[in-house]
């Protein structure tokens, strides 16, 4: 009989990215990944409803656990959808979610997107997942090689998600499990590295805090382009001790706690100076003297004056109406590697270096990999509202954008 001896987690914006997207959950035996999609805070919601879908556990009832996990997940499709319809601004908002479930002897995996699950087995990495994605696709119909696949400039468009379809595809399977099995779940932004080096990060740590803490450093340290979250857990057969371990749900970026800044010492106090004795003189009455006249200001100062308010009144409406429109108007077009992305603002520069846009959201598709057409329709800097703009992404992001 197994149980769970140790698990960790970790999560990190990444290098790229604004926010975080990513949300998980572990609790001993039910451990789960969703990495989220929609720009904006879209995708943080979604994430959040399918990891909120399973905090309860796997439910009583008939059928195995396999059945059930999987049930879980379509309640969290349907939620997403709920939660979409109910909200125009989160309209299109997306997520995958890689869940799994410890029983006696096994362990059950439910699957949507292209987080991935792996079990290591001795010094043996083996994927358990299939990635929900285009190129993992045309890999799969033998039109593109595994090295074509993983240098493909198109991998991370995703085929399937939660909340974009009521009859949304669960992938299920139960796997049979060892003592001394460890199992990662991830987001696709581990991958930023041969999925080869994993065993040895892993093997090589402690414990699987350390691991999992070596993981997200080895995808920033190959680029760090998208959210990274790793969920790592060990199985062992009953006897040994295990650890301790509360449950662990989240989805905001790592940081490290602030330090404290030193105290100053204490300054020895200056003693008293010694209260200095005068002589007090008589005051002699003073002589009143009239107050020197007024000058009067030239009639060029004043024309300067004059003309100096009247710019400050065309120049501050002015300035006004361009920050209303920084906030309120986005486009799309790409950052400085060629990727996709959002920005609020105009697609306008001022002399000095002045931006009149930020950038909001980073997508994961290059744009020198899309047609013509597309890249037409993307990036002609066209000034449209914030949730048009990350509609667009989106579909361009689950390969829905007509040509």
């Amino acid at each position: 009989m197994l149980r769970v001896a140790e698990h960790a987690e970790r999560t990190d914006t990444g290098r790229q990215r604004r926010g975080n997207e990513d949300a998980y959950f572990a609790r001993s035996p039910l451990f789960a990944v969703a990495d989220g999609m929609g720009g904006a805070q879209a995708g943080e919601v979604a994430s959040r409803a399918a990891i909120d879908a399973i905090e309860h556990g796997l439910p009583d009832g008939p059928g195995s656990a396999e059945e059930r996990l999987a049930g879980l997940v379509l309640v969290a499709n349907e939620r997403i959808i709920e939660m979409a319809r109910a909200d125009r601004e989160r309209a299109g908002m997306g997520t995958t979610m890689t869940a799994a479930y410890v029983t006696e002897g096994d362990v059950a995996v439910a699957h949507v997107g292209d987080s991935r699950m792996y079990r290591l087995r001795g010094d043996e990495l083996q994927r358990l997942t299939e990635d929900h994605t285009l190129v993992a696709e045309l890999e799969r119909q033998g039109k593109i090689t595994q090295e074509e696949a993983g240098r493909h400039p198109q991998r991370s468009i995703i085929t399937r998600a939660l909340g974009a379809d009521h009859d949304i595809e669960v992938d299920h399977h139960t796997w049979p499990a060892r003592d001394g099995d460890v199992y990662l779940i991830c987001s696709d932004g581990l991958m930023m590295f041969p999925e080869e080096e994993i065993p040895e990060i892993v093997r090589t740590a402690p414990d699987l805090r350390t691991a999992a803490r070596a993981l997200v450093d080895a995808a920033n340290a190959g680029g760090g382009r998208d959210n990274i979250t790793v969920v790592l857990f060990r199985v062992e057969e009953i006897g040994g001790p295990a650890l301790d371990q509360d449950t662990s749900v989240g989805m905001k970026a790592v940081t490290p706690p602030p330090q404290p800044e030193p105290e100053p010492e204490p300054r020895p106090a200056a003693p008293p100076e010694p209260a200095a004795t005068a002589k007090v003189e008589q005051r002699q009455p003073r002589l009143r003297t009239a107050a020197p006249a007024a000058k009067q200001r030239s009639p060029w100062r004043r024309r300067v004056t004059a003309g100096v308010l009247i710019v400050a009144l065309i120049i501050v409406p002015i300035v006004i109406g361009i920050s209303i429109a920084v906030r309120s108007i986005y486009f799309v077009g790409t950052d400085n590697s060629g990727f996709v992305s959002v920005y609020q603002g105009l697609p306008y520069n001022l002399p000095a270096g002045i931006h009149l846009y930020r950038e909001q959201f980073i997508s994961s598709v290059n744009a020198a990999t899309l047609p013509q057409t597309q890249r037409g329709k993307l990036l002609d800097h066209k000034l449209r509202s914030e949730r048009d703009a990350n509609d667009l992404v989106k579909q361009l992001e689950l390969g829905q954008l007509q040509q």
